[in-house]
């Protein structure tokens, strides 16, 4: 889509935003393009997941009242000296993008961030697809890069969960929980997922992009999209939502947590975790190459999985594993 579609597009959300029916003629003439190329616009936001009513003679309206992610108002809002946040209007993946500027060298500011209204292939962990309805959730890749390589990265999915934790409890006081090794929950319910992305080697300065998908107003059709339980912002909170100022916090957030990490790893944040652990002493089934059942006992210093089982405490690394609850 050229920048000048874009363009339009975003002049027609604006537009549609409003309480009142719009009809296809004021909107085309409103935007300077034709009828058609209303009805076309208004079926690719269908497609990517918007909610547009569209009635004979009085035009079209979005069902809910809708905030764009703003650029300008995000970066207002982010703390002096904080990186740049770079707002994409509709991407391939959020991860993939950063990515691709890390590898042609256009970044190398930890912190840089890039955001997006919707994703039309979103990833998530193990191979999975991200649902990624248009202005529905945050799609919001990070910048960092580990000095001591890979082998530092232990912890690190946990620790950045833990920053999307600290960040509900202290705007929306929601007590959150982390399911190892990488989602958040809220009443039971996932929340938001993490998807780390490493490049780099062993012993040597190792790059991360941090993927994190948060839910915020998710469409009906959601539940056909989704295969497990989830919950999004706007059910567990009656506060305002402002997608521009979570955006901003959310950096911060993980760039004071990665500080930290970088530095010291992940001895300091192994009670935290085990704190809002989603299933601390709770039975619970690791499936992977093997099964195992066991007591989930929380984490160790290496950010691995403790599970007592008839064997003893065995410790699990991340990778393809599944956790869910056991008994």
């Amino acid at each position: 889509m050229t920048k000048a579609s874009l363009a339009t597009q975003r002049q027609l959300l604006i537009a549609l935003s409003s309480a009142e029916f719009q009809s296809g003629q004021t909107l085309a003439d409103t935007l300077g393009v034709s009828r058609t190329a209303i009805a076309n616009h208004v079926k690719q936001l269908q497609l990517l997941g918007l909610d547009i009513y569209k009635v004979k003679g009085r035009g079209y309206r979005l069902a809910e009242s809708l905030q764009l992610l703003d650029a300008a108002k995000i970066n207002q809002l982010r703390l002096n000296g904080a990186p740049e946040i770079v707002v994409h209007n509709i991407t391939d993946s959020t991860n993939n993008q950063l990515m691709q500027r890390v590898t042609d060298g256009v970044i190398d500011t930890l912190g840089y961030t890039l955001v997006a209204e919707a994703q039309t292939a979103g990833r998530g962990r193990r191979g999975r697809n991200w649902y990624s309805p248009f202005g529905a959730s945050l799609y919001f890749s990070m910048y960092w890069r580990l000095e001591q390589g890979i082998q530092s990265a232990m912890g690190l999915s946990l620790v950045i969960a833990l920053a999307v934790v600290r960040l509900l409890k202290q705007e929306y006081q929601l007590d959150a929980k982390v399911k190892w090794p990488n989602d958040v929950y809220v009443d039971g319910k996932k929340l938001a997922g993490i998807l780390v992305e490493l490049a780099g080697q062993a012993h040597a300065g190792c790059n991360v992009i941090i993927g994190i998908g948060l839910n915020i107003r998710l469409p009906k059709q959601a539940a056909e999209k989704i295969d497990q339980q989830y919950i999004d912002l706007n059910t567990v909170t009656v506060q305002h939502i402002d997608r521009n100022s979570l955006v901003a916090q959310l950096q911060q957030q993980l760039v004071a947590i990665l500080t930290d990490f970088s530095h010291s790893g992940f001895d300091n944040y192994v009670e935290e975790f085990n704190t809002h652990n989603q299933y601390q002493q709770r039975v619970v089934k690791l499936s992977g190459n093997e099964e195992v059942e066991g007591m989930c006992l929380g984490v160790d210093n290496q950010g691995a999985l403790l599970i007592k089982t008839d064997m003893g405490i065995k410790n699990y690394y991340g990778g393809e594993l599944s956790l869910r609850l056991g008994g």
